[in-house]
């Protein structure tokens, strides 16, 4: 069975023989939706998602002109869920009559780390968050894939939280890495949400 990251001959227009950097804008490019919006170092838009928010169960992922490429479901409400990855395949109407391509669960190794096994349970990719980025992904050899940090000007100013670099190595496919950044804006979203929460629990607490 093919792995579902291939790192072999180049046969996708999602990978390069070369390391290519994005820009990731998280918000969506239509007005008052959450979303996240992909540029490539040209200044166009490679990849958007324009439907996910904190109550959603299904995210999609995008190209430019709205073709979806890989679906995202919740198998649980909270940080301790899994998400299963879906890769388009343009034959099934509803991701229930086909297996995830991939599963992304909480590391049982490392605290904060996010394994991510494909679907014969073989683990070839983690998340594993650093100070320095939102995030690196490795591979189980410990070799960088893909990292995240905040995007910086030519003068050294971050430009916002909201505004991140993404590097990609060459021949990973960069649509599902896109993909991987979308769940960790995911886990962010509940992470806040459930911290808010608490916070209004705390609050009814004293008031009482």
């Amino acid at each position: 069975m093919a792995r579902v990251f291939p790192q072999a001959a180049i046969s996708s227009p999602y990978m390069s023989t070369e390391r290519e950097t994005f820009t990731v804008w998280m918000k969506s490019l239509v007005y008052q939706t959450n979303g996240l919006t992909v540029y490539n170092s040209n200044g166009e838009i490679t990849y958007r998602v324009e439907n996910y928010d904190k109550c959603s169960n299904e995210v999609h992922i995008m190209d430019l002109h709205g073709n979806i490429l890989f679906t995202i479901r919740k198998k649980k409400l909270w940080l301790f869920g899994s998400w299963y990855v879906y890769r388009e395949c343009g034959s099934f109407t509803s991701t229930e009559e086909v297996k995830p391509c991939a599963r992304i669960k909480r590391s049982s190794i490392r605290d904060g780390d996010w394994e991510v096994r494909d679907d014969t349970n073989e683990v070839f990719w983690i998340l594993r968050f650093d100070p320095k980025f939102a995030f690196q992904i490795i591979d189980i050899h410990g070799n960088i894939i893909a990292q995240v940090k905040p995007k910086q000007s030519s003068n050294g100013i971050t430009l916002g939280e909201d505004v991140l670099t993404l590097e990609v190595k060459p021949r990973v496919d960069h649509s599902l890495v896109v993909t991987l950044v979308t769940i960790d804006g995911e886990v962010k979203q509940l992470r806040d949400f459930e911290e808010e929460e608490v916070a209004v629990g705390d609050e009814i607490a004293i008031e009482i």
